[in-house]
């Protein structure tokens, strides 16, 4: 089986971003600011509270782009505003030619978008596409879809520009923030859409940064009060992306030994393992019987999480041993019964190790 991860960051490069992100804070906040849970309200003049205006303006700076914007609904939203700001209901948007996201999918069918599906591994079905469909618009997803996805979104995203520069186009970042080089606006793309739960933030907020056009127009039109983020969950965003970029990498380089020893055969009936995006970047584990679901319910009485909360959120520390992701499900239904996912969070190799070798022992 031949699969391609995203490239992580080292963990040297994670400390420079770190200090990177607190640099900029100091440009915004005065000392006393960050040591404050910031204020609440529509605050006369932006219409939501400072704090979070400021906390804006600080990610906006951070991914180099002209404007960003805090949303409630987490990704799931940040998507759905981004979509809902550089098209109209009915037209028609060009994606991946694999199982698209569920709470993407809804947000696709309730603004009646047109899909138009063309392989992003392949240019020629890209250039294929555009060149036979009117594409009002784009959505690429950066982590994969399909297990042997390998297409890179820069290149995905200047072919676009190349043939059109008309046509915006929308990444959805989750589980690639704090962890790649470059995010989808960094790429070329007019918007990036991810959620800061996934980034030891706060439960239900998303982030849009980009071009000014479409963060603003998802700002006028997300004027109620009780739509803002409020004060203290915009600190709280800054706060968990602080750290985020280091405990990623921390957990990259577990993946990384994972690999090593699980394919030295450390484990019996343990046939291959291997990284993926699935959505997140995690191991998977391919066993030598079909005992997926056995495994996993033994994993889970030795103290390993049986699901995500917001998969790599604040409250995941031990790691998490699952079912391999939905749309990979749909992609080879037979992956249930034989393969497991395993996310590190922020458990060593070592506890990964013992857990699965006790759950395949007491299975067997």
């Amino acid at each position: 089986m031949k699969v391609y991860p995203l490239e992580s960051m080292t963990i040297e490069e994670a400390k420079r971003l770190q200090f990177r992100l607190v640099d900029i804070i100091t440009k915004y906040f005065k000392g006393k600011e960050i040591l404050s849970l910031g204020d609440l309200g529509v605050v006369p003049g932006f219409n939501k509270p400072t704090t979070t205006l400021k906390v804006e303006k600080v990610l906006a700076e951070f991914f180099n782009q002209e404007a960003a914007v805090l949303v409630r609904g987490a990704g799931t939203a940040a998507i759905r505003w981004g979509l809902y700001s550089m098209i109209k209901p009915g037209d028609t948007l060009l994606i991946h030619d694999a199982p698209i996201y569920p709470t993407t999918a809804v947000t696709i069918e309730s603004m009646g978008l047109k899909i138009i599906r063309a392989d992003f591994n392949r240019e020629e079905e890209i250039k294929k596409a555009l060149d036979k469909n009117k594409v009002d618009g784009a959505l690429i997803q950066y982590t994969r879809q399909k297990i042997d996805d390998s297409y890179a979104m820069k290149k995905v995203i200047d072919m676009i520009k190349k043939y059109s520069n008309d046509i915006p186009i929308i990444t959805d970042d989750n589980y690639a923030v704090m962890k790649v080089r470059n995010i989808g606006v960094q790429c070329g793309a007019d918007i990036s859409a991810f959620s800061l739960f996934k980034l030891l933030g706060p439960e239900g907020i998303g982030c849009v940064v980009g071009k000014k056009e479409y963060i603003e127009k998802i700002i006028k039109s997300n004027y109620s009060g009780g739509g803002q983020v409020q004060g203290h969950e915009a600190m709280e965003v800054l706060r968990g992306l602080i750290y985020a970029p280091v405990a990623l990498a921390i957990q990259a380089e577990v993946n990384n030994e994972l690999v090593e020893r699980l394919n030295r055969g450390e484990i019996r009936g343990v046939k291959k393992a291997f990284l993926a995006n699935a959505q997140s970047k995690v191991l998977l584990v391919e066993l030598e019987a079909p005992i997926a679901r056995e495994v996993l319910k033994e994993a889970e009485k030795l103290g390993a999480a049986p699901n995500p909360v917001g998969a790599e959120s604040k409250y995941e520390f031990v790691p998490m041993f699952y079912r391999v992701s939905g749309t990979f499900r749909q992609a080879d239904k037979t992956l249930e019964e034989r393969m497991i996912r395993i996310n590190p969070m922020r458990a060593g190799a070592d506890t990964i190790i013992r857990i699965l070798r006790e759950a395949i022992e007491k299975v067997v």
